[in-house]
């Protein structure tokens, strides 16, 4: 398996909107990332995806015009702004034609919308970390051997004891240990990668 590119890299590729790989590797790292992002916006799981959908749409024709450069702001913060916008226009159009929520009082669910500030940032930092982990434990589960992934995901996700998950595993607590070891490492890896360039 070949290792995913950097952010950076990924953004650069995709401004060749026939690169099928770039954008199948886009999709898989943030579409995740922006519908928990919009859900998160009290909206229903159809109007989620829906949203989600408008923000991959409007990256798709803005991409090509996206500058790299650190000074005018990082990719993150472009994304959370597309889909922090988006979010609210559809929550006006939503407040212009509602569609019988049963939720009469609309002004105050849009109110609620958070502005851009250092919590909505923390957030999105949040959410990305976990697509990440998320995106690099599917690449790492595919590289070890299902022995080696339960001794991790038991004893570090989980959090079961060690003496008990090598029993289960028929296996020492030193192999436990070094398996554990051997996926973090891998991991780290893929995370490091993907963050390498916050652009």
């Amino acid at each position: 398996m070949t290792a995913p590119e950097t952010r950076h890299s990924l953004i650069l590729r995709l401004r060749d909107g026939r690169n099928q790989q770039a954008w199948a590797e886009f999709l898989e790292i943030y579409q995740p990332l922006i519908l928990r992002l919009v859900r998160c916006r009290g909206l229903q799981d159809a109007d989620a995806r829906e949203v989600t959908q408008d923000v991959l749409l409007a990256v798709v024709a803005a991409i090509p015009n996206w500058d790299a450069d650190p000074a005018k702001g990082s990719f993150r913060g472009w994304l959370s702004t597309i889909t922090r916008n988006l979010v609210v226009n559809f929550l006006v159009r939503q407040s212009r034609h509602p569609r019988g929520s049963g939720d009469s009082d609309f002004a105050r669910w849009l109110s609620e919308v958070p502005a851009a500030d250092c919590n909505e940032s923390k957030f999105f930092d949040i959410e990305q970390r976990r697509q990440f982990f998320q995106w690099a434990a599917a690449r790492v589960r595919s590289e070890v051997s299902d022995n080696t992934w339960q001794a991790f995901q038991r004893t570090s996700i989980d959090r079961r004891d060690i003496a008990e998950v090598a029993r289960d595993l028929g296996t020492t607590a030193g192999a436990i240990y070094v398996a554990r070891s051997r996926v973090m490492k891998r991991l780290r890896e893929c995370i490091e990668q993907l963050q390498r360039e916050d652009c």
